[in-house]
């Protein structure tokens, strides 16, 4: 996103009511979520309303862009009303305006910025431009949980090392600070989720297929199927899925269908488990990069959709005790997208001065490294 089409700017003040809270509206619109939240400087969530798609993608196995866009002009101002009212609030009691402006499919990015905008400018209050991605990673910030399950209001602290995995998008990143994010390793084909999702498919577990698989891999034999772990014996850090996701087509095209419960157990055990491993590798070899070293962040996090998944959340705390670090992730509910985050994120950069002053044209892509 160039510095035309977005302009955020240091204020040398941060405004805060009264009682010392900072009240920020924020609006999730960039893919099949319709969320709005408001959140408060202290961490805590006044409301927060989501309204999934999930039912009118599922026939599709995947988002459909223009079916998610009509949905979320559908339903924002239901989400806005509904998220003010469940809070007790009114528009007047608002500080900050917050949406997300990319990445994501651009007609429903389109749909929450606009809403955003007209609100903040029919009622002059500061707007916050909230780079989806940076939602997530910040999120741990507003509350976080171990893979025990226990919810905890814990500040995690600058800089923490983040595996962040949303959508199409599978990085390591060394968070430093708001806006200042340093590239570990990425993908260098498929995401995590993508493989997920293709590979439940294939077995015929329907859209989302994350926590399907996750769910039937608990009940399967991780051994029983013979996976690839890619890049696991390449020095570096970025990921590969798309060899794991085109070996287990390989694999079941040798089994006969309808596949027995006892297969698609195992398959899913077994791939997750590949999943896993190469997380962890990747994760490994981070945690010796120098960048990584000299900033000697003491928690790592997990954060975006597959952050739901319990193998990784655990694979990752077992890591963190291994190195004398914090493991960190947000709660389920706020692992897939939605309105708190961008809230939390509106919070986090508004406190450090970063507020839109000139129209915005959102993006579907802007990397974090470019904040």
């Amino acid at each position: 996103m160039t510095e035309e089409k977005l302009i955020r700017t240091n204020m040398e003040t941060s405004r805060l009511n009264p009682d010392g809270e900072l009240l920020c509206l924020g609006i999730e619109s960039s893919c099949d979520e319709t969320s709005a939240a408001i959140v408060d400087s202290n961490r805590n969530i006044l409301s927060h309303i989501i309204y999934s798609q999930i039912p009118e993608h599922q026939k599709y196995g995947g988002v459909v862009p223009e079916l998610a866009a009509r949905a979320h002009i559908l339903a924002i101002d239901e989400v806005i009303q509904k998220t003010l009212s469940t809070a007790g609030k009114t528009i007047d009691d608002i500080d900050v305006i917050a949406a997300t402006a990319g990445p994501g499919l651009i007609g429903g990015v389109l749909v929450g910025w606009m809403a955003a905008t007209g609100i903040a400018q029919s009622t002059n209050k500061p707007l916050v431009a909230v780079n989806h991605l940076e939602g997530h990673a910040l999120v741990p910030r507003l509350s976080a949980t171990s893979a025990s399950g226990v919810v905890e209001s814990v500040n995690v602290e600058f800089p923490y090392l983040l595996m962040l995995a949303s959508g199409g998008h599978c990085q390591i990143l060394l968070v430093c600070g708001v806006g200042k994010y340093e590239l570990i390793g990425q993908t260098i084909d498929d995401s995590a989720g993508e493989a997920f999702d293709k590979v439940a498919k294939m077995l015929g577990l329907g859209y989302p297929g994350g926590p399907a698989v996750d769910k039937r891999a608990q009940m399967g034999n991780p051994q029983a199927f013979n996976l690839p772990r890619p890049l696991c014996d390449k020095p570096g850090c970025d990921f590969s899925f798309s060899g794991i996701k085109t070996a287990a087509r390989t694999l079941l095209s040798k089994e006969s269908e309808p596949y027995s419960d006892k297969l698609i157990n195992d398959f899913c055990a077994s791939f997750q488990s590949a999943v896993v491993d190469c997380i962890v590798n990747r994760l490994q070899h981070a945690l010796c990069d120098t960048r990584v070293r000299n900033a000697a962040p003491k928690t790592l996090v997990v954060a975006g959709g597959v952050a739901k998944n319990s193998a990784i959340r655990a694979a990752m705390e077992k890591l963190a005790s291994e190195n004398d670090m914090i493991f960190a992730a947000p709660p389920m509910s706020l692992c897939t997208d939605n309105g708190a985050m961008i809230a939390w994120a509106g919070i986090e950069n508004y406190l450090v001065g970063n507020i839109v002053t000139k129209p915005v044209a959102p993006c579907p892509r802007w990397p974090l490294t470019e904040l």
